[in-house]
Formats: structure tokens, C-alpha cells, sequence
């Protein structure tokens, strides 16, 4: 799996839940391969002291899936290297009310 095809599946989902194993003190944040068991293997430029790599985290992954920081959670693992995450999509419910109504009219 690739991860554009984990962008384009949250688009049309209310929450995306992610496994992701970071290595902190990187050069740079990046992606660096998702693996066989599709879990999502992150550099993260940020010190593992004081949620610094957590933060960073976070809001990479906002950014990558464009939505709010507030909007990205680690469910577990927040001290570990192998952190559970949960992606809530803010607009799926737009989706649902832009779309037109269906009128039914008798004959």
C-alpha cells in the first residue's frame, strides 16, 4: 500500500487509524516506508524528550492528510516507538450535506 492510495481512502472516511514506528532525531521529517503489515515508518526532526517528537509528529501528519493538528491523536503508544494514531477526517460530513436531495413527486 502505498500512501497516497491512505490520502485518497481518508478522503472518503470519517477516520483514518494509522500504526506508525518513528525514529527520532532525523535530519528531516519524512516518510520512509510503509511495511508489510502496512505500518507507516516516520523520521521525525525532533528530539524523544518532552513530546518534542510527538508534536512533530502530529503536526506532520496534519499536514500530510490537511487537516488540524487538533485533528490528529495518538491513542497509544505516546512514549514508545510504535504509536497507534487516529485521523478524524473534519469533512466527511460536508460530503453528505452538499450533495442534492432526491425529490419524489407523484405523477
Amino acid at each position: 500500500m502505498e500512501f497516497l492510495h491512505l490520502k485518497q481512502r481518508f478522503a472518503h472516511e470519517k477516520e483514518l487509524y494509522l500504526r506508525v514506528k518513528v525514529r527520532p532525531n532525523a535530519a528531516v521529517t519524512a516518510i520512509k516506508d510503509i511495511m508489510a503489515d502496512e505500518t507507516i515508518k516516520i523520521d521525525i526532526a525532533a528530539p524523544a524528550e518532552r513530546g518534542k517528537a510527538n508534536d512533530e509528529l502530529t503536526r506532520f501528519l496534519a499536514g500530510e492528510f490537511r487537516v488540524g493538528k487538533d485533528s490528529v491523536k495518538i491513542i497509544s503508544g505516546a512514549g514508545e516507538r510504535i504509536k497507534l494514531l487516529k485521523i478524524q477526517n473534519p469533512n466527511y460530513f460536508k460530503l453528505f450535506q452538499n450533495k442534492p436531495k432526491v425529490q419524489i413527486s407523484k405523477i
